[in-house]
Formats: structure tokens, C-alpha cells, sequence
């Protein structure tokens, strides 16, 4: 989730900057499933249902995991100019185990505040951990193995879109299937796998083997070519793939009564599992953003980069937060201690018929991004001033 090494001379600025500006758009999506009155009932993509502001504060935020994944492939090579092979793959090994129990044991506790755990939710640090494990074992070969293990699963792992009965056991929908469902393993008890975990290593691996563009030694002019060779190529392939419409997302698109309709239709690609079609725009955007923002030095930059520095500490504080205020507002709109369960919802405090109108919505957002500025900026701080082993584990 974020730059791997306690120690960096010189940080890449762009990165910073492109990661804090995913880390602010991801709350937003966080903030609409616990406050917007229909995140339990509707899909915000149903173009028969939604409307084009919610469509797009949820399609906004697509651009968030891919974005955040492919950088810590990037981060990884970078930390590893500085670390033979062997250091790498043990650090990516052992810092991939601990954002599993991260995810396990905090977040999940953040996202439904039940100390029982009744619910285990399996989402992007769940991805990332078992991605640096397996980045760190690939280590263990070359560069071309990762680069072709990266696109094979990346490019390969829609083929189960033709087989679906193949891609439904448990295992073979956590590696690769899930779109988001519950499996239970006890009474009462179940885990939400929202990540199939291959298809969001392969991005990484891809990630990784993108980090070569950003070597000391690379002239500044030659990566802001290839940047933007890769960015509009990356893209054109989305394009070509959409217009096919048929290998590379399982959701086609198609023309809609109102043409404004039908372009939401046409970029209304899987996320759940993160399809080929899905990643190509997205990361296709993020290799032209990154090119974008190489010199940037803006006072927004320098606000993003605050978040930027520290993905991972504001991305844990967020969920607790965004979870506090919505206590906060679940006492204060009339809601009584009987209602704190909800059997069909996961989250305590967070009914199936609770919530506000979307301008709620983007005001306990930008709230919730204001708050985390200071310690945000602090932890910052810190980590630059220290280099105490433990601080490269958050």
C-alpha cells in the first residue's frame, strides 16, 4: 500500500501524490456504504435503477484498488534497488502475512464493529498481503517469470467467464471467481470474500515490472515517453476490447435509450472479480496520471502527498472513523440500541433501511478527509524522521 523501504533519499513525488489522491476518492465509496439511504438495497451501476451522480460517485471509485495495487508492485521495485533479492522477497513475505492479520483482526473489526466476528470481510489488504507473498516468492526467479506470470493472470483469468462451473468451488472462488459473496464456514458465522485474490496479484506482478521506468538512472524525457506509449496503448486496448464485447469483462455493454446511458454502459466495467477490460482502464489512466503529475509542485499536490506518504495508516483510521460517525448519526436520526443489529446487514449500527439523501454523503466525505489531515501530516512526520524497523510495516 505504500513504499516499501524505511528509508528512501528521494521519494517519487508522482506516486505520492497520485496515491493520495486514490486514498481521498476510495472514502468516498467507504462513506456511501454506511450513509447513503440505498447502499444495502441497490447497485449504484444498475443502469435501469440508478442515477447518473450515483453511478458515477460509485464508478469514481473503481479507479481506487487497481490504482493502489499496481503502486505497491511499483513501490516494491523501487524498495528493492536498495535490497538484494533475498532481503526483498523475506520483507515482501513477512509484510504480506501481517497486512492479512491486519485485515483480519482490525479491519474487519473497523468495517462491522463486532468484536465477535461473526464476519470475516476479505477485501484489498487481504489481496495486497497474499500478492506480496507470492511477489516475494517470485522473487525467487526473474524478472521475466514475474512479468509473464503477471500477464497471464491478468490477461488469462476472464477464460473462467466461459466456464462457470469450474470457477465455483471455494478455493477456486477465493484464488480467482469471487464477485463478492458470503461463504459461510460455522453457524452465524461467515467470511465476505470481495477480492479473489490471483486476479489482483497479477496487477501487482505488473506493477512490479513497471517500477523499471523509475530507476535513478532513468532519463526524465525517456520515462515520460514510455509513460505515455503505455498509458494511450493500455487505454486503446480497453477501447478495442469494449468495442469487441466479448473477451475480457462478463458484463457486455450495450446501447441504452439515452446516449448518455449508453456510455455508462460502456464503462461499466467488472470490478468483482477485477476484470481484464476493468484494469486496462484503470490502470491504463494511472500510467498517464503518473506522467501528469512527475513535476507537479501545486499546493494540491503537496495536500494529496500527505495522504500519499501514509496510505496505509489513514486507510486503517478511515474505517474506524467513517464507522464512529455513523453511530454518531445512527443515535442522532431517532435510532434505538434495538436496532443496532440488523440480521441482514453485516455491520452493527448500519440497518438495511438507515441513510441520507448523496449531498450527506459528499459532506461526511470531505469531513472525514479534513480529520484525518493532521494525523496524517504527523504520522508523516514521523516516518521521515525515524527509521525504526517497525514503522516500514505501516
Amino acid at each position: 500500500m505504500q513504499n516499501l523501504t524505511t528509508a528512501r533519499p528521494s521519494r517519487i513525488q508522482s506516486i505520492d501524490i497520485l496515491r493520495g489522491a486514490i486514498m481521498i476518492i476510495m472514502a468516498l465509496d467507504h462513506v456511501r456504504d454506511f450513509f447513503h439511504e440505498s447502499a444495502m438495497t441497490a447497485d449504484p451501476l444498475n443502469l435501469s435503477t440508478t442515477t447518473p451522480q450515483l453511478f458515477i460517485t460509485r464508478w469514481i471509485t473503481h479507479f481506487c484498488a487497481p490504482i493502489f495495487v499496481f503502486l505497491s508492485g511499483v513501490s516494491a521495485y523501487i524498495s528493492g534497488m536498495r535490497k538484494t533479492k533475498e532481503e526483498l522477497s523475506v520483507f515482501l513475505i513477512k509484510r504480506g502475512f501481517w497486512l492479512i492479520v491486519v485485515e483480519l483482526v482490525v479491519i474487519s473489526l473497523a468495517i462491522t464493529f463486532n468484536p465477535l466476528y461473526n464476519v470475516l470481510i476479505f477485501q484489498v489488504i487481504w489481496a495486497i498481503g497474499w500478492s506480496m507473498v507470492i511477489l516475494g516468492l517470485l522473487l525467487r526467479t526473474s524478472y521475466t517469470a514475474i512479468l509473464c506470470v503477471g500477464v497471464l493472470l491478468v490477461a488469462g483469468h476472464n477464460l473462467f467467464d466461459y466456464f462457470g462451473g469450474a470457477g465455483s468451488s471455494v478455493a477456486m472462488r477465493i484464488l480467482f471467481t469471487s464477485t463478492g459473496g458470503f461463504i459461510p464456514y460455522a453457524p452465524d458465522r461467515g467470511i465476505l470474500v470481495a477480492y479473489a485474490i490471483l486476479p489482483w496479484t497479477g496487477i501487482m506482478l505488473l506493477g512490479y515490472c513497471f517500477g523499471v521506468l523509475f530507476k535513478p538512472d532513468t532519463d526524465i524525457k525517456y520515462r515520460s515517453k514510455k509513460l505515455l506509449q503505455w498509458g494511450l496503448g493500455v487505454l486503446a486496448l480497453f477501447v478495442v476490447l469494449r468495442l469487441i464485447n466479448h473477451y475480457g469483462d462478463p458484463a457486455p455493454w450495450s446501447v441504452q435509450e439515452r446516449p448518455f446511458y449508453s456510455l455508462l454502459s460502456f464503462v461499466n466495467v467488472t470490478k468483482y472479480p477485477v476484470s481484464l477490460q476493468y484494469t486496462c482502464l484503470t490502470v491504463g489512466t494511472a500510467i498517464l496520471l503518473l506522467r501528469a503529475l512527475e513535476r507537479s509542485g501545486t499546493a494540491i499536490s503537496r495536500f494529496l502527498m500527505v495522504y500519499g506518504k501514509v496510505p496505509f495508516f489513514y486507510y486503517v483510521l478511515h474505517f474506524f472513523l467513517v464507522h464512529l460517525l455513523c453511530v454518531v448519526f445512527f443515535f442522532a436520526s431517532g435510532r434505538t440500541a434495538a436496532e443496532i443489529i440488523d440480521m441482514n446487514s453485516p455491520f452493527l449500527f448500519r440497518p438495511v433501511n438507515f441513510g441520507f439523501s448523496l449531498w450527506v454523503v459528499y459532506a461526511v466525505w470531505i469531513g472525514v478527509v479534513l480529520l484525518l489531515y493532521f494525523p496524517c501530516r504527523w504520522f508523516g512526520r514521523i516516518k521521515q524522521q525515524r527509521r525504526d524497523w517497525w514503522l516500514s510495516y505501516l
